[in-house]
C-alpha cells in the first residue's frame, strides 16, 4: 500500500498540482496586499475617505461605528464591504490567470498537423477491387 501511495504521490500531475497550490497561496497573499494596501485606500479616498472593509449592516441590535466593534459586541452583521474587497481580489486573480494562460498558450509549440489523406475516388476503389480479385488464389 505504501508503494502504491508513493507511486501516486510522485506522478507528475500530483506534483504539479501541489506546486500550483503553493504558488496560488503565495499569489493570494500578494493580491490581498495589492487590494488592501494599494488599491482600496485611493478608491476610499476618492469616495470621501471611505473604508470598504467597514461597510456592514447590523441585523439585530444597535448600530456600531466599525465592523470590529460590532464583532466584539457579538452582533450579527452582513459584511458587504468585505464582500466588495473579495470581488475585487477575485477579478484581479482571474485577470492574472487569464494573462498567464494566454501567454503559456502563445509560447506552446503547435504540433504540425498531419496532412489529411483524401478518400479514394470511385475509380480507385474499383481498380483496387479488380486488383484484389486478380491476386486471389484460384
Amino acid at each position: 500500500m505504501m508503494k502504491e501511495f508513493r507511486d501516486f504521490a510522485m506522478r507528475g500531475n500530483v506534483v504539479d498540482l501541489a506546486i500550483g497550490i503553493i504558488l496560488g497561496v503565495a499569489f493570494t497573499a500578494i493580491v490581498n496586499s495589492l487590494v488592501n494596501d494599494i488599491l482600496m485606500p485611493p478608491i476610499g479616498l476618492l469616495l470621501g475617505g471611505v473604508d470598504f472593509s467597514n461597510f456592514f449592516v447590523t441585523l439585530k441590535g444597535t448600530a456600531y461605528p466599525t465592523l470590529a466593534a460590532a464583532k466584539a459586541a457579538g452582533a450579527t452583521t452582513i459584511n458587504y464591504g468585505v464582500f466588495i474587497n473579495a470581488v475585487i481580489k477575485f477579478i484581479i486573480v482571474a485577470f492574472a490567470v487569464f494573462i498567464l494562460v494566454k501567454q503559456i498558450n502563445r509560447l506552446k509549440k503547435e504540433e504540425p498537423k498531419a496532412p489529411a489523406t483524401p478518400a479514394p475516388t470511385q475509380t480507385e476503389t474499383l481498380l483496387t477491387d479488380i486488383r484484389d480479385l486478380l491476386r486471389a488464389p484460384k
